[in-house]
């Protein structure tokens, strides 16, 4: 079988699904692999570092996309990309297929087989391919970096000869795999930090770095949801939530948001009241940014001051690091995609939780329950 991995066309994207570690092992399990010239480049990957773990080199996307059986990417293909594929062909990338309904609509028209990396399931076995956590992990350590250089104060407790300077005050909302990150790596760089977040089960996650959780007793008795996300609160509770870290955003040097309800819009965390009761050159790191932001005042792609408050709502963060989340994406799709390859083909059990998870479209029959049950409520 071919596997062809282009080089990413979406706009900053620096990421390459594929690096010369995970071509040898392809290779060694009984895939041939192309990839596309240029498409390591800002991971700091070189054509000859591919050619020399045994891939080859394409420099025409439409030929290397045709001649493929499996395309592994990062980004969503192009409406161009899918035409290109070939009728029967197989795809593994971060699709988000609820938000864009559209793309695999047309993936199902050239009767395509398309698995989505944002819908591994959160479960043991799974771990070694989830790569929602794997750049989570790069988004979280980059957003602290991101934050304190923004900060125009030392992270650190110092205590100098002209005086002692006091630590940073951070607070992270949200601690899933990339709020746990940014309190460990504020940790690290001398910051105070608390913590919140309404699952109650974090406690000892946030502890165990050094930082103090901060709690609000909520009405909700199942905040989690079946695959460890939190759960969407009731209008009362939000409210009451909204009021909650407002009080605490007001003494905070550094802020970052992180919270997600898969397949919607992020929840709005933090308000205009709030950031106008912040300390004047504090810092808002948005992570939620691509899905509308946490902080109502976040723009999308941008850094903006308001009422004396830098909010960053940078896109694509784990893009920032190219070279290792790269090096960890391509590790996940290996994972993901050895499980599946025996006897010299792709063997798709749609029994496996895994495969019933990520699978999305099957040779052009949308088969994802969430996704059908939500095409069917837009038909409606």
């Amino acid at each position: 079988m071919k596997l062809s991995i282009p080089k990413e066309t979406q706009a900053n994207e620096r990421r390459v699904a594929a690096t010369p570690e995970t071509v040898k092992k392809f290779i060694a399990a009984g895939f041939s692999v192309a990839v596309q010239s240029g498409a390591g480049e800002y991971a700091h990957i070189s054509d000859a570092e591919f050619q020399a773990s045994g891939a080859e080199m394409v420099v025409s996307p439409q030929a290397l996309f045709g001649a493929a059986d499996i395309v592994l990417k990062v980004q969503r293909p192009s409406d161009s990309e899918i035409l290109w594929m070939k009728e029967g062909a197989a795809l593994i990338c971060f699709l988000y297929p609820i938000l864009y309904s559209d793309t695999v609509l047309k993936l199902s028209g050239r009767k395509l087989t398309a698995f989505a990396m944002d819908l591994i399931p959160r479960i043991a076995r799974a771990q070694k391919m989830d790569a929602l956590s794997s750049q989570s992990n790069a988004a979280g350590y980059k957003a602290m970096l991101m934050a304190a250089d923004a900060l125009g104060k030392f992270m650190p407790l110092l205590m100098t000869a002209a005086g002692t300077i006091t630590p940073a005050r951070v607070l992270v909302i949200g601690a899933g795999v990339a709020g746990l990150q940014a309190i460990a790596t504020a940790r690290r760089l001398g910051a105070v930090v608390e913590a919140y977040d309404t699952r109650p089960v974090v406690k000892e996650q946030i502890e165990s770095l050094g930082a103090r959780f901060i709690e609000i007793p909520l009405n909700e008795a199942a905040r989690e949801d079946k695959g460890g996300y939190a759960k969407e609160l009731s209008k009362e509770s939000h409210e009451a939530e909204l009021r909650f870290i407002g009080e605490h955003v007001k003494t905070a040097d550094i802020v970052v948001t992180t919270a997600l309800i898969p397949g919607k819009k992020a929840p709005v965390l933090i308000t205009e009241e709030s950031v106008k009761q912040m300390k004047k050159g504090s810092v808002i790191v948005d992570l939620a940014a691509e899905a509308g932001g946490n902080c109502v005042l976040t723009e999308p792609g941008k850094r903006v001051v308001k009422h004396g408050v830098q909010i960053i709502g940078e896109l694509n963060i784990p893009s920032l690091l190219a070279q290792e989340s790269s090096r960890l994406y391509a590790r996940n799709i290996f994972n993901m995609l050895s499980d599946m390859y025996k006897d010299g083909k792709l063997t798709i059990n749609e029994s496996d939780e895994v495969v019933q998870g990520a699978l999305v479209v099957r040779a052009g029959e949308v088969v994802h329950p969430a996704l059908k049950e939500n095409m069917r409520q837009v038909r409606a």
